[in-house]
């Protein structure tokens, strides 16, 4: 997710310490390589790598860096692999400003190109670079700086907070779109940081920037401006209560529940990506001339593979085989060839069966490809190109915001596979954030009822029926309760015997199955068991079930998606009633490197 900080003081000073414990207080939002820069006199001291901030900052003795400013980055890889040409902070062609970003620069490719064709020197494949050339850019035209920062706004496509300073000059400059970013005023000196974290220590006097707006930073004061027009804006200053604990989960009691309120911004971020994305069309053509087509993953990563399939068949009518990774090597492996096309799909890029499935394929001739969250990972080396989650650092155990976009980047691919306008996904991200203030209540509510259950299930159908079996996995994870995830039709053929009175069982439903799912509804309620249902509200479905969780209208395939949104929640209520932390559930691991 990367972490930037900026610190403007009024005199020269030993500022690597500073900026070292700045960098650590962002560890928690997950990195791969760290970098520091600090400016005085005229020129700028810059020193990175890929690591951890104890061992990098040791191996380039970053405690010794003295200036008036200071800019430290920790940097998530999503362009450019982790490397320390690619390590933030980067410099301008002539080495005579340093700037820092956090967030994705969703057109870096086209914009290198032509910083390249203008004669620039662009040193790496990184779209923090791309920042520090946009602004160069407008400067080499002879615009003031602030005008320089307010044309390269516009020339900035995605989520991103990035802070530029200039050798000979006294501030630092930030500005902001789409991604966090937090200003602190104090005695003396002035910081900027993409997170309150690595500012809390220094000051609680903090000023909050909006989209779409500038802040000079001098020692003594602020200054904040409008993009649009470079107005001054007026914008007083709050004091901040929080803990460190407290403003490292963002406000929220577990990393989880951030994690599951941050789907929607990463969703934004990932569809930015998507759009701006060359390897998109590659893969796209690759997978239309393919003989067969697989998706290979394990756990939350197969339920998100298993989604992709139907969309795959129902928007683009292309059949694509979802196999569990293991599984692949003696069902598939042995038959498959150089016309096939593999995707393999896995959060952390390390997941043992998965690196074995894909070994496996590759002796066999196909092409592979990736999808992971982690770029660097072994995965993303091993395939022929990886597209990136872009979700950030998750610390949770259960995975959240990555199945979801997951889930989306298959929808996305499958809709250009059919050649249907991906610009119809763009209320996805306000779609998930309705579905969460709308059901949030009722869903904790239905938690409280159902929690004495030790036994449960969770049924669906068609594109819901991927979105059942992640619902029923993540009651398994971190409410240690048995929740079997099954296709609905299937409820019939044996496990209808285990209902007894009150018996909880989930329905997802999609708006075109509503009347199978009735049949479902009605053949377990008369048995006695609690029937929740979560759907698009239908008027059926509160005539034959207990409880109906609303989702809001949409389509087949985003519907499904917006389902899992209530489960996560509802794993997340039953496991804090239980008296269990939901971060880090028992004899389970983020990344598993074992067979």
């Amino acid at each position: 997710m990367c972490g930037i900080f900026g610190y403007v003081t009024n005199k020269e000073e030993k500022l690597g310490p500073i900026l070292i414990e700045a960098a650590q207080r962002l560890t928690y939002r997950g990195y791969d390589s760290v970098g520091a820069a600090t400016l005085r006199d005229g020129t700028i001291d810059l020193r990175k790598d890929v690591g951890k901030v104890e061992a990098v900052s040791e191996k380039y003795r970053f405690a010794e860096m003295t200036g008036s400013r200071g800019i430290t980055q920790l940097r998530w890889a999503t362009f450019g692999e982790p490397s320390q040409v690619n390590s933030q902070p980067h410099i301008d062609s002539d080495g005579d400003m340093v700037g820092a970003h956090n967030g994705n620069v969703v057109n870096n490719v086209e914009l290198r190109e032509q910083f390249i064709a203008e004669g620039m020197t662009v040193r790496s494949q990184n779209d923090g670079e791309t920042c520090v050339h946009a602004v160069e850019r407008y400067i080499n035209r002879g615009y003031q700086f602030i005008d320089a920062i307010r044309l390269a706004y516009g020339d900035l496509q995605g989520d991103y907070a990035f802070v530029i300073g200039r050798a000979n000059d006294d501030k630092l400059y930030a500005f902001k779109k789409g991604s966090g970013m937090v200003v602190g005023l104090g005695e003396g000196f002035t910081c900027v940081s993409s997170d309150l974290p690595s500012i809390l220590p220094l000051t609680r006097t903090i000023i909050r920037p909006q989209d779409g707006e500038i802040v000079t930073l001098w020692a003594d004061r602020v200054e904040v401006r409008s993009v649009k027009d470079g107005r001054l804006i007026e914008r007083a200053p709050e004091q901040v209560s929080e803990s460190m604990d407290a403003v490292q989960k963002g406000g929220y009691p577990h990393f989880m529940l951030k994690e599951i309120h941050e789907q929607p911004q990463v969703a934004r971020e990932l569809l930015h990506l998507l759009d701006g994305s060359p390897e998109v069309e590659q893969l796209v053509d690759r997978m239309k001339r393919a003989r067969h087509l697989y998706f290979i993953a394990c756990g939350t990563s197969y339920h998100a593979a298993l989604a992709g399939s139907v969309y795959f068949a129902q928007l683009a009518g292309r059949p694509a085989i979802p196999v569990l990774a293991p599984q692949f090597i003696p069902q598939y492996a042995p038959a498959v060839g150089h016309e096939d096309v593999g995707l393999f799909i896995s959060q952390s890029g390390e997941t043992k069966d998965v690196l074995n499935a894909l070994e496996a394929a590759e002796k066999r001739g196909m092409e592979c490809y990736g999808l992971a969250n982690v770029i660097g990972s072994t995965l993303t080396k091993a395939t022929s190109f990886c597209l990136p989650l872009c979700c950030g650092y998750e610390i949770s155990v259960p995975a959240t915001k990555t199945f979801t976009n997951q889930v989306i980047t298959f929808l996305y691919l499958a809709y250009r596979m059919a050649g249907q306008d991906t610009r119809e996904l763009d209320h996805i991200p306000e779609l998930m954030e309705q579905t969460m203030d709308a059901t949030g209540a009722q869903v904790e509510s239905i938690a409280k009822d159902i929690n004495s259950w030790e036994d449960m299930y969770c049924l669906g159908y068609g594109a819901t029926y991927p979105i059942a079996l992640e619902g029923a996995l993540k009651l398994k994870e971190i409410t240690y309760a048995h929740c079997e995830g099954m296709l609905s039709t299937e409820f019939k053929h044996g496990p209808l015997s285990a209902v007894s009175r009150d018996f909880p069982i989930i329905f997802v439903a999609g708006p075109k199955d509503v009347p199978l799912i009735i049949s479902g509804i009605n053949e377990v309620k008369v048995r006695g068991a609690r029937t929740i249902v979560i759907a698009e509200d239908d008027p059926r479905l509160h005539a034959n079930a207990d409880d109906v969780i609303v989702l809001p209208k949409s389509d087949a395939q985003i519907s499904a998606l917006l389902g899992v949104l209530p489960l996560q929640m509802l794993s997340y209520h039953m496991s804090i009633m239980r008296g269990f932390d939901p971060d880090f559930p028992r004899n389970l691991s983020k990344t598993l490197t074992v067979d």
